[in-house]
């Protein structure tokens, strides 16, 4: 998505360790103009996939995802980090480890929204190392569910997370901006 990578170019800043700060159009700041074009772009690029609803984690996921789902006309669920106390009943459980956090971060997501034999499409903010998108996964296999792609706005290829989700799971991944590298101070952006 050439508008996105135009931006991560201009805005986007190596903070070392792999770390990208897109602050200003992602995880802080939202432009709402290109979180609408970000949501127009992956419900074209899931056209053909029947999808039921969309899975996130929270915070950053939720723009656009709630974009792409505008455009598909589907649901929003987004994993908590924390249990508030209006979730009661069953509830799914994943842990992943949080690079910018520190540590392992909780996602939770309510049994009664998600459902055994539904088409879920995992719509999140980053692919790195894939451990996010893997617990969010497992959430989605432990409902009963079907996933049926994942769709993320930046990939970092150089942390292996694209490799260790197909290796479990065979479904499309979706980039719409591609890191190559983040070596020295640098960020290299495919066209």
């Amino acid at each position: 998505m050439k508008a996105l990578i135009e931006r991560i170019r201009a805005e986007g800043i190596n903070l070392g360790d792999g770390i990208l700060k897109v602050d200003s159009i992602i995880n802080h700041q939202l432009d709402p103009a290109l979180m609408l074009g970000m949501g127009a772009a992956f419900a074209e690029r899931f056209a053909d996939t029947p999808v039921d609803r969309i899975l996130t984690a929270e915070i950053s996921g939720i723009a656009p995802a709630l974009m792409t789902a505008i455009e598909m006309n589907v649901p929003v669920v987004y994993a908590r980090k924390k249990k508030p106390i209006t979730m009661s009943g069953p509830v799914f459980l994943e842990t992943a480890p949080s690079h910018t956090k520190g540590g392992e971060t909780l996602l939770l997501v309510s049994a009664e929204f998600l459902h055994a034999g539904e088409n879920v499409l995992i719509i999140d903010d980053f692919l790195a190392t894939g451990k996010t998108l893997l617990a969010l996964a497992r959430i989605v296999a432990s409902a009963g569910a079907n996933l049926v792609g994942v769709g993320v706005i930046v990939e970092k290829t150089f942390e292996g997370g694209r490799a260790a989700m197909l290796e479990k799971y065979d479904v499309p991944i979706h980039a719409l901006a591609t890191i190559t590298s983040m070596a020295g101070d640098t960020i290299s952006v495919r066209e």
